[in-house]
């Protein structure tokens, strides 16, 4: 990744009007399953000051992200909850240079985005909620190591950050970002949403997938694919909280007839829940910052991979009754 000067005048709205209350508390809404799980958890805090949740809209799936706000607003906690969109992909600086539009640099934008409005409205922490399962997001096959799986909110990568802000910032105290969620399982943060107030049908509401088949072209308004691996652990968290996912996925991954490449996420999950995961596993994967403790990192991966394994039980009990 490279960074270049900006060039030109450039000046954005303010964050905050004169006379809005300041929030106390800021975090990223995505207006997937872990944002809303956080969101409704941090709505029901005994605080009168607002949570201010930031969320970055993404193309095709606007009304998908206002609904799952909705879902928070409906909770009628006593603490005001804001909401802030912000654009994924800015004008630009008028210099005519081509800005970056894939998902590449996404995570250090929607970070960079609640940075500036935590700083904005004078709170020290940003909340990145995202399962810790997901975070670590172990290869799943030697050759889906390093850049190859999502590493936005591992725990290096939010380090790397805060030691990035801790050297730009010219106060004392620097922002700081820190992910919520980092000690659960998909399934654990479900059940951390039903706590808090959401039904099974505002978590099925929300939009888990790298992939959503509504940004194809010519592709159905579905928000969910369900053969990508972040769908394929949003199935598991979602049988898990409530025993049933009635979410509207695209297809199958375990469906006769499914193309290759669509399968190759079940078939690479497959083949790692049915081989072995020890903790050398996590000691040669993205090395993880000093203060975070492997053993821990390893019974995190232990209880998702058990979330997981029910997908295999449900592909068996399928295959057998297609069979009969």
């Amino acid at each position: 990744m490279d960074f270049r000067p900006l060039t030109g005048h450039y000046v954005e709205e303010a964050l905050v009007s004169p006379g809005d209350p300041r929030a106390s508390e800021v975090a990223l809404f995505s207006g997937g399953l872990d944002s809303l799980s956080w969101a409704a958890t941090r709505s029901r805090a005994d605080d009168a000051r607002p949570l201010l949740l930031v969320m970055f809209r993404e193309i095709g799936l606007l009304r998908l992200q206002q609904r799952v706000y909705k879902a928070v607003e409906r909770l009628g906690g006593a603490r005001p909850v804001l909401l802030l969109p912000m654009s994924q992909t800015p004008m630009g600086d008028g210099s005519g240079a081509r800005l970056e539009t894939s998902s590449r640099t996404r995570g250090l934008l929607y970070a960079a985005g609640a940075i500036r409005a935590a700083t904005a409205h004078g709170v020290s922490t940003v909340h990145i909620p995202e399962n810790g399962q997901l975070a670590l997001n172990p290869p799943l096959t030697p050759a889906r190591s390093a850049a190859c799986s999502t590493r936005s909110v591992h725990p290096r990568t939010l380090g790397s950050l805060n030691a990035l802000l801790t050297a730009v910032s010219d106060t004392e105290s620097a922002v700081q970002v820190v992910n919520p969620l980092a000690q659960l399982t998909k399934g654990e943060v479900c059940k951390a949403g039903r706590d808090a107030g959401l039904t099974p049908s505002d978590l099925e509401s929300t939009l888990s997938c790298g992939k959503p088949p509504t940004r194809r072209s010519g592709g159905p308004p579905i928000a969910n694919c369900g053969v990508c691996f972040p769908c394929l652990v949003r199935r598991s968290g979602l049988l898990h909280a409530n025993d049933i996912d009635g979410t509207r996925y695209e297809a199958l991954p375990w469906a006769d007839g499914l193309p290759l490449d669509r399968g190759a996420d079940w078939r690479a999950l497959q083949r790692w829940l049915l081989g072995r995961y020890t903790l050398t596993d996590v000691f040669t994967d993205t090395p993880l910052p000093p203060d975070t403790d492997p053993a821990v990192a390893f019974d995190l991966i232990r209880r998702g991979r058990e979330e997981l394994a029910r997908l295999l039980q449900i592909a068996d009990a399928t295959e057998v009754a297609d069979a009969a």
